[in-house]
């Protein structure tokens, strides 16, 4: 019987997939950066990275309890590469931090910046290493309000509001926001801030007026903040990674180990690039219209 031409092409389409999908889950095994389970005669230290502005709390607070219940990983390193992000979200790697903290000695390795919710979090390790060059500091809070009653009189598009409350549209971008409001997000604002000086006041052990004079939102290099007591020493990943294995009582030599990827499919993939671009810009629009943050906004 003569095969029906397409058929036979999805048959060669799936075969094709499954050989695909069979390399790229044998390049995921073999990777050097796959995980603590490969064979090793050496000392182990898991490296967590927080990169970019923080949105979310859950992957990094999930390496972190993986690496805490590991016996193969000695010690741990946050590395952080962040201009800080949401209040909740730092807070919440903070606690992870704090956290493993109890299982593992953990050193925070600051980047290229490591400000606002990334300070936050260097803070609940038990030691911070930072670059020379290293941008931290903001110590601060924010939250941005537009204001578009101008623009939307020039266009001619009106707002009606039916509220329960005299403060439930506070921040609405159809007006300007009332003394009586300003007044309300100053007190949260406050809050927030004074939530992060107590973080930097009991985990640096530094008077809190010393605090509160840097603690106005500038920036200053990862030598200004050794100055300041938010430093303990300077040096690289190499450096906060052997500073971590002598806290663990281990002086002689060490891999580091990386969180295992995910292993995905080809439309596993594509799906969740696209799950994520999308969510990224709700996240991104949701901010700009009065998200509160820890965060470093050039």
């Amino acid at each position: 019987m003569r095969k029906h031409p397409v058929v036979v092409g999805l048959i060669l389409l799936v075969a094709l997939g499954a050989v695909v999908y069979f390399m790229s889950y044998r390049a995921g095994l073999q990777s050097s950066r796959a995980g603590s389970n490969a064979f090793s005669l050496t000392d182990k230290i898991g490296v967590v990275p927080v990169e970019g502005v923080i949105t979310d709390s859950i992957e990094i607070a999930e390496n972190l309890e993986a690496f805490g219940n590991d016996r193969s990983i000695v010690a741990v390193v946050v590395r952080i590469d962040s201009p800080g992000g949401g209040v909740a979200a730092s807070q919440e790697i903070y606690d992870a931090v704090v956290a493993l903290k109890k299982k593992k000695k953990v050193v925070a390795s600051m980047g290229s910046i490591a400000a606002s919710g990334g300070l936050l979090i260097a803070c609940a390790a038990d030691k911070i290493v930072a670059n020379p060059g290293t941008i931290t500091g903001s110590i601060s809070a924010v939250m941005q309000f537009a204001n578009l009653e101008e623009l939307m009189k020039k266009i001619g598009v009106k707002s009606s509001v039916v509220k329960s409350g005299p403060y439930k549209d506070i921040g609405s971008p159809m007006r300007e926001m009332t003394p009586e409001e300003k007044i309300i997000i100053q007190e949260l604002i406050d809050d927030i801030y004074n939530q992060f000086i107590d973080v930097i006041v009991r985990d640096r052990k530094l008077p809190r007026q010393q605090v509160i004079a840097i603690g106005d939102g500038r920036v200053f290099s990862g030598r200004k903040a050794k100055e300041y007591g938010l430093v303990d020493q300077l040096g690289d990943l190499a450096a906060a990674a052997k500073l971590a294995g002598v806290l663990a009582g281990s002086s002689g030599s060490y891999d580091l180990v990386y969180p295992p990827a995910k292993r995905l499919s080809i439309l596993d993939y594509v799906m969740e690039s696209a799950a994520n671009q999308l969510a990224r810009s709700v996240r991104q629009k949701a901010e700009t219209w009065g998200g509160a943050g820890y965060l470093y906004i050039p």
